[in-house]
This record gives C-alpha cells, structure tokens and sequence, in this order.
C-alpha cells in the first residue's frame, strides 16, 4: 500500500487532543556481547543476510530506500531503519537565536532531530560505558496510528576519575567577528574555562583571519596567567582562512598529542569561510583526515550571520559535535557545565538500526536525521563513519508509524552498534516494543519527555515545512506550555516562549 505524501505524520496527531486508551509501558533488553544479527520482530521480519553478510529488505532494497509518498517507507519495501547517531544541537540554538529577534529561521538550517536532542530525557544510564536502549511510544485514537521513540543512553562521566586534557581553541578572529557578542563571547567563554580545568589538562590557541597564528603553544595549566594573557591579545582582524586556521590547530594538536589524554581541537567561529580553500569538501576531507588520528573536534558557532551547514559537517567530519552560542549563559553552559564533563568518548561511529515487523506495521517515517542516513548494510560495516557519543549523552530518534488492523506482538526492535574509544572493538545493545507496550492517548497518557519530545519535533517541522504533525503554532504553543507546567524544566517553558514568538513572526 502506497501512502499519499506526509499522511502518515499528519494523521498521526490530527486528532491527538481527544483519544483515550491504557496506560502505556517501556519494553528494552540490553546485550553487550559479540556483534550479531539484529533481532527481528519476528521470524519473518528480520532481514535476509546475503552475500557477505550483507542485510537486505525483503524486496532486496536497503533501509535508505525511499517510496513515491513524500518519504514515508512501505514496511513491504524495506523493514530497516539505519542512520548514524548526531549529538549535535546546534540548529535548535540558531533558531532560538533568530526567533529572539522576530525572523525565522532559514528553512535549510532546521534539523528536527537536533531540536529533540536539545532537550533533556529521563532514559536510565547503562552501568558500563555502553549504552541503554530504551524504545517507547503511544497508540492514536483511531487505533492504526502511532509515534515510536528510541532512546540511548550513555553513562554520566565522573569528572574526578576523567583522563587529563589536551586541548587546542582555534578562534575566527575575521571581520565578522567584530559584531558584539561574538569574538567578546568567546573570549569570555575561554577565561571562563581555563579557570575550570583541571591541573593536569592543557591548552593551546590559534587564531585565525587572513591566515593562522599559533598564539599560545600547548601549555599546562599551572600557567594560567599565560593562558589568560594569550586570550586577552585576541583581536579582529582580516577576512575568515577556516582551512589554515583549522589546519594550524591540527598540527598543533598533533604536535602536542598525548596518548593517555583526550585530544580536541574546539573551533570557535561564525562558519563563514571566505579566504582559502572555501570548497567543503578539501576542508572536511583534512579534519576526517585528523580524526582518524583520534583527535576529535568540537565545532561552536556564533554571530547572527552563522554558516550552519559548514560547521555541522566539519563536527559530522571531524568525530565530534557542533553547538550554537549567542548569550553568555550559553556559552558557559556548554564551556563550563558541558565540555569539562563530557571531554571523554564513550562510543565511536555509533549507529543506529530500527527493524519493523511488517505483520504489525504497515509503514513508518523517521523524523530528521536525513543527513545522517545510511544504508541497511553500513550497519556492521566498521569502516562507515558514524557519529561520536559523549559520557551522558542522550540520543532520541522518533518515528511514525501506521499499524496494521489488529497489530499485536512485537512492531519494531532497535539496536545501537559502537566502537569502544580505544580498543576500537565493536559491540551492541538492543531494545524492543511491543503493541501492548504502548501507551494511551499521547497529550493524557504517555510520559511527559515523549510528549516534549514530539512537541520539539513538530516545532522543527512547522519551522522547515509548515507542517507540524497536522498541528498549527497555537496547538504547539498550548502544549509546550501546559509541559513547562507539569515539568517544571525552563528548556520547556522556553520552547514554549519561542513557539509563541514564531507565531508572532510569521
């Protein structure tokens, strides 16, 4: 059956204000062992291995096919959802950038999924440095629509136990950066956290306009007063080099490398690269390059003018995560909260792997993660990249889904595969839901955090497609509010404030 574009997504919560239905229940089994095959919904679910063990669909197709329905997947098609994890949150902070000054943002720069990973979920933390998986979701009034969520979960780091830092800061000090709030931001940020680091960490600073300048070499953080010194002669100047910048940093970092230490190159610009190698691809293929040498980097944006797309694939590249800053209090969320305690990996090219039962589901969408896709094969294939994961972290991805008549037993399995930071050894952990595992009616029923979840996602959605799930600005806003509430967490109330302001700018 051959679905009419977005119906699946728009039928999914038309009518999500008025169902009813049992309380809903989390399924998940988690397996830390050898690589193997992924667990199927059921006998005739699980994907067929062909040559070279190799996953196909039942039609033969991999899990990025895509149908005539505007990107909804007939289960009869392809059974497999397969994409790289993203950590990122960069596009959710541009865009409570731009709606805080009454525009909003470009279509192009709103990705659904960073939206949901900007907010906090309660999934509960694996006792070793895998992950959880935790699959959830809840039943529509008319009985064949639903919404699913994979969550994975990370443990939380111990910033006593963490090893030692080797850090290098390459900062845009360009034209551009003179605008306020961006290179006295960072220049902030950075006093901020030399203060915070730990004695056995070290630093080294770039900057780079025209061309790069090393402005203080590695140094330990028993000289801070150098390090304070280095940051206060920052100053804007010339046009933006982001290749030599990041190539002088690089190099530095790699001079520098200390093997018992988490090595991180932290790029702090507006992504605006005009002096140069400008084409992406000879500036990603340089950090992919680097990155293969484990030496991961951190991609921070700021300014109003903000080349999003070229700072998330040099995170995408680079083995890192990409962030967006415009306020002091965020830039000493993510310098001062975040990094100190998430400096260290806790899985590399982590992917993700959703097998539906097509017995029970007759089609499902993913929401975001487009530029992260991969092919159902990629999957155990240790040489695609996939994304990096930090201690804590969460990663949610939601779909759509429409049952068949009478769906009962298992919809959907899912399975996170990552490589151990160090010994690179691959390893797995899986999760189920069962029809009878979810919940009631979404806005009554289902946990708070899937609710905030499916309000950011169609947030996203309304901002890039003008559809929302079937849902307008006013209906989102009414529920962001009513989640600040029952919460009590102020990233909510905040959504709630700019689904208002998009309201008003629209």
């Amino acid at each position: 059956m051959r679905l009419r574009p977005l119906v699946v997504i728009a039928m999914l919560l038309t009518v999500a204000a008025c169902g009813s239905g049992p309380e809903g229940s989390t399924t998940a089994t988690y397996d830390r062992a050898a690589p193997r095959e992924p667990s199927g919904a059921t006998a005739s679910a699980a994907p067929r291995a062909s040559r070279g063990g190799v996953h196909e669909s039942p039609a033969g197709q991999s899990a990025m096919a895509t149908q005539e329905n505007g990107g909804e997947t007939d289960t009869e098609a392809a059974q497999v959802s397969t994409f790289a994890l993203d950590v990122d949150t960069a596009s959710y902070g541009y865009a409570r950038r731009t709606l805080a000054e009454g525009r909003w943002p470009e279509p192009g720069r709103v990705r659904p999924e960073e939206f949901v990973n900007a907010f906090r979920q309660d999934y509960a933390q694996p006792p070793d440095d895998g992950f959880t998986v935790h699959v959830d979701g809840a039943r529509l009034p008319d009985d064949n629509t639903a919404v699913l969520r994979v969550g994975l979960q990370t443990r939380a780091a111990d910033a006593a136990a963490r090893r030692p830092a080797n850090l290098t800061f390459v900062v845009d000090v360009s034209g551009s950066m003179a605008e306020p709030g961006r290179l006295d931001l960072v220049k902030q940020a950075l006093h901020t956290l030399v203060d915070q680091l730990a004695p056995g960490d070290q630093v080294s600073i770039v900057s780079f306009s025209d061309q790069a300048t090393l402005v203080a070499p590695m140094t330990p953080l028993a000289a801070r007063a150098d390090l304070r010194a280095a940051i206060d002669r920052l100053a804007v100047e010339g046009s933006t080099n982001v290749e030599d910048g990041l190539l002088t940093g690089y190099q530095e970092a790699a001079r520098a490398f200390r093997a018992a230490a988490t090595n991180r190159v932290v790029l702090l610009s507006d992504g605006l690269a005009n002096t140069g190698s400008t084409t992406w691809q000879a500036i990603l293929d340089r950090v992919k390059e680097h990155a293969g040498k484990r030496i991961t980097l951190l991609s921070v944006g700021v300014g109003r003018d903000y080349g999003d797309e070229l700072m998330e694939q040099l995170a995408d590249n680079g083995d890192g995560a990409a962030v967006y800053v415009s306020t002091p209090e965020e830039a000493r969320k993510v310098f001062v909260e975040q990094l100190p305690a998430t400096l260290e990996l806790r899985a590399r090219d982590a992917k993700a792997q959703v097998v539906f039962n097509p017995a029970a589901v007759e089609s499902y969408r993913l929401v975001g993660y487009e530029n992260r896709a991969l092919a159902a094969e990629d999957f155990r294939d240790d040489a695609k990249d996939g994304g990096e994961v930090g201690p804590g972290h969460a990663v949610t991805a939601l779909y759509a889904v429409r049952l068949r008549a009478g769906a009962s037993g298992q919809l959907a399995s899912a399975t996170v595969r990552w490589q151990e930071p160090d010994t690179r050894r691959p390893a797995e952990a899986t999760g189920s839901v069962a029809a009878a595992d979810l919940g009631g009616a979404l806005w009554k029923e289902a946990p708070s955090r899937l609710q905030v979840d499916v309000v950011a996602a169609a947030f996203a959605l309304y901002l890039r497609d003008r559809e929302a799930f079937g849902m307008d600005l006013p209906t989102l806003r009414e529920h962001a509010g009513r989640l600040a509430e029952t919460t009590e967490d102020p990233a909510v109330a905040e959504l709630a404030d700019l689904i208002g302001r998009a309201g008003a700018a629209g």
